[in-house]
């Protein structure tokens, strides 16, 4: 059985792309600017539905290499979309759209915080938005999951895959490292047979 090359994605046809280096840098300023605690439903609603600059496919993918990058996943993400449309330059302007605006922001919040840090109304505060970001992630999830249907595992592979996987981090609380190296290398090594049968 060969998989046809329908599985490969071209990046530059069938969607808009940035404008130029500034619109990647208020583009992923804005987006940095929306997210607190979380920005994955953010960050797939602006790039793929909004901006149209990934499809649902292309930001899965691109999602499952930033996570296992160094680094916060929506920064290695906004990198990798800067470099793919304007190499080093714009990964560097989109680096700085992530993090300019946001670390002045937190710098002010430290501040402000160390004042009211003691009010327990503050702390509750805190943790309601926590299940809040929780719940815009499972809606991200369920909304990305049509995109499965065309990865080379199946979708019933891949679920089985997120059910372990959680099952490994949520309940018996492993490491995510060796989580990683454990189901992703065999999940790599799968597509490889899956792509060269």
């Amino acid at each position: 059985m060969t998989i046809t090359p329908q599985t490969s994605i071209s990046y530059s046809e069938g969607h808009p792309q940035p404008e130029s280096l500034w619109d990647l840098f208020f583009s992923f300023t804005l987006l940095a600017l929306q997210g607190f605690g979380g920005v994955l439903a953010i960050v797939q609603r602006e790039l793929v539905e909004k901006k149209r600059w990934l499809s649902k496919e292309e930001f899965v993918e691109e999602w499952a290499v930033a996570q296992i990058m160094p680094g916060p996943n929506v920064v290695n993400l906004s990198m990798m979309i800067g470099s793919r449309y304007f190499g080093l330059r714009g990964a560097l302007a989109a680096l700085a759209g992530m993090l300019i605006m946001p670390l002045f922001i937190v710098l002010v919040i430290a501040v402000l915080y160390a004042q009211v840090a003691h009010y327990p109304g503050v702390a509750g505060a805190l943790r309601g938005m926590s299940a809040v970001t929780a719940g815009m992630i499972i809606a991200t999830g369920l909304r990305l999951f049509p995109a499965l249907k065309n990865n080379p595992l199946g979708w019933r592979t891949c679920l089985i895959f997120s059910a372990i996987c959680f099952a490994y981090v949520a309940l018996l609380r492993l490491p995510l490292v060796y989580v990683l190296i454990g189901l992703g290398g065999s999940a790599c090594a799968l597509v490889y047979r899956k792509l060269q049968a």
